[in-house]
C-alpha cells in the first residue's frame, strides 16, 4: 500500500517557505508507504482564472482561455495523489499571486465533482506559511489554503497539539537559516507532515477495505 504526497511551493524564491516545505516532506517521507514529490510555481507562466467559464460551459476538464501556459502539467499531477503539503510565503497577510492563480485554475475541477462528488473524499491537505513577522498573517494565509482544500472536499489536516491550523513559521525575514531557527514553527512543520502522511495512509487502507 503506497499512497502520493505532492508538497507544492508557492515562493517566488527557493528560501524560507521551501525549507519548511522540504522539512515537512521528509517526516511525511519517514512513514512507510509514503511517496513524495516537492513542486515549485515559481518560475512557472501560470494565469489566474478570467471566469470566462468556457471550461464548464464546453465540458472540458482544462482551461481554454490559456491552454499553453504552465497550469495543466500541474494540474494533472495533483489530480494523481493522495494528499497534500502546501507552502506560502505570506504577501499582504495572504498567500502569494501565483498561489492565488494556482487555486483560481481549478475552475475546471467543477465537471470531474459534478461527475463524483466524492472523487476527493478520502484525499487530505495540509497549510504551512512562512512569514517575516511573527503575527504577519500565518493563520490567515493558513486559512485560505484551508478555503482552497474545502472547495475541492479535500480533508484538512493540522499539526496536531499547539499547531491547530497547521505550520505556521516566523522566519524573521532571515530566509532558509531563519525559518530553520525557529524551533517552535519547525515543530510543528515535522508535526503536520507526519500527520497528513499518517492520515493518508489511514484514508488509504480504509479504501482498500
Amino acid at each position: 500500500m503506497s499512497v502520493k504526497l505532492l508538497g507544492v511551493c508557492g515562493s517566488y524564491r527557493r528560501a524560507s517557505t521551501h525549507a519548511a516545505l522540504a522539512c515537512a516532506l521528509e517526516e511525511a517521507g519517514r512513514q512507510p508507504g509514503v511517496e513524495t514529490t516537492l513542486i515549485e510555481l515559481r518560475g512557472r507562466n501560470i494565469h489566474g482564472c478570467i471566469g470566462c467559464n468556457r471550461c464548464i460551459n464546453e465540458g472540458i476538464n482544462a482551461c481554454l482561455a490559456f491552454p499553453e501556459d504552465d497550469m495543466k502539467p500541474v494540474f494533472d499531477l495533483f489530480l494523481t495523489c493522495n494528499a497534500f503539503l502546501i507552502a506560502t510565503p505570506i504577501y499582504s497577510m495572504g498567500v502569494t499571486p501565483v498561489l492565488s492563480a494556482f487555486f483560481s485554475r481549478f475552475r475546471p475541477n467543477f465537471l470531474l465533482s459534478r461527475e463524483n462528488p466524492d472523487m476527493n473524499l478520502l484525499k487530505v491537505g495540509g497549510a504551512i506559511a512562512v512569514g517575516g513577522a511573527r503575527n504577519g498573517g500565518q493563520e490567515s494565509a493558513i486559512n485560505a489554503i484551508h478555503g482552497f482544500y474545502h472547495t475541492k472536499g479535500i480533508t484538512v489536516v493540522n499539526g496536531g497539539l499547539g499547531a491547530y491550523s497547521g505550520g505556521a513559521v516566523w522566519s524573521q525575514d532571515k530566509g532558509r537559516e531563519g525559518a530553520l531557527a525557529d524551533e517552535v514553527g519547525m515543530r510543528h512543520v515535522r508535526a503536520l507532515g507526519r500527520r497528513v502522511a499518517k492520515a493518508a495512509l489511514a484514508m488509504h487502507a480504509g479504501r482498500a477495505e
